[in-house]
């Protein structure tokens, strides 16, 4: 599939933004950040803009932007709609928590714990967009929503950890959590991309039109002269090899460089050295997010492509 910047932009900008809104929410009820005002807008300011900005850039992607508002009509049948009602209707407990937190200095447990089960239920549809997409069997499989789930929260956790180095709020329990977390996430990953290597085909261009194993079957003509949509979005290819070097780097930057920033900001004991060292881990996780995200639609193969020479899918 074409991997469209829009919608590696929304996917890992608001996923991150829900991430850091489940995970900071959730410390302030545990007692990990304190319920002052500047370590209030330290963490959930930055989620707010994180998800206002991915949910800007999914704009981009809409053929038609005028009719975004449709797509809340239609939650009883569509996952794209439900992310949507659920997106919305976090931004209430949302706004809420910060406002007491940032101008009265109190955490709402009822707006705390809305706003994080907001957080996991707006990325899990995301997830669910594309887990139930048959026609794509790379992403047609059990690991894609919990993948989503814990990129999420380990980009939250990092996030939250720098968060707490900028305000000077002890963050080793964030950052003793943050490492776990990102371990189960890029294990997640690992196996997902694993599994779909591993898969057999769903449909073969014999069994598409019906000769499945009389015949064998080939392309004569294509089945039209000039480009399409269908052409542009399900026609691009990444080689294996280029993939398997992005997949190494993504894990290298996504992993590796920030359970060892991390690790740094703990044994270094000083503000500014934990900041440095969060901010660092961060950086390295964004690039690795943006890199897991593009080859997720890159490496996609939809079945509509046995009718333009694909044998097999």
């Amino acid at each position: 599939m074409h991997p469209a910047p829009s919608l590696i932009a929304f996917t890992t900008l608001a996923g991150a933004g829900y991430g850091l809104l489940a995970v900071w929410s959730l410390a302030g009820l545990a007692g990990l950040v304190p319920a002052a005002p500047r370590a209030g807008a330290a963490g959930l300011l930055p989620a707010l803009a994180l998800i206002g900005a991915g949910l800007l850039a999914s704009r981009f992607h809409l053929a038609r932007p005028e009719r975004a508002l449709l797509a809340f009509t239609q939650w009883r049948t569509s996952w794209l709609s439900r992310e949507a009602v659920a997106a919305a209707a976090t931004f209430l407990p949302a706004l809420v928590l910060a406002g007491f937190w940032i101008l009265a200095g109190r955490i709402p447990p009822a707006a705390a714990l809305l706003a994080a089960a907001g957080a996991v239920v707006t990325v899990a549809c995301t997830g669910q967009i594309y887990a139930v997409l048959r026609p794509i069997p790379r992403w047609h499989q059990p690991l894609t929503t919990p993948v989503f789930l814990a990129l999420a929260g380990a980009s939250g956790a990092v996030l939250a950890v720098l968060a707490a180095a900028l305000v000077g709020v002890p963050g080793e329990p964030l950052a003793l959590a943050a490492v776990p977390a990102l371990a189960v996430a890029w294990g997640l990953k690992l196996a997902w991309w694993q599994r779909g290597d591993r898969a057999a085909p769903v449909a073969t261009a014999d069994r598409a039109i019906g000769l499945a194993g009389r015949a064998p079957v080939r392309l004569v003509e294509p089945p039209h002269s000039s480009g399409g949509w269908l052409v542009d979005e399900t026609g691009y290819r990444v080689a294996r090899r280029h993939a398997a070097k992005l997949r190494r780097i993504a894990l290298a930057a996504g992993l590796v460089v920030p359970v060892l920033f991390l690790a740094l900001g703990l044994l270094s004991g000083g503000r500014l050295a934990a900041a440095t060292s969060g901010l660092a881990a961060a950086m390295s996780l964004a690039l690795a997010l943006a890199i897991e995200r593009w080859l997720f639609f890159a490496e996609a193969r939809h079945t509509v492509r046995l009718w333009y020479g694909e044998a097999a899918v």
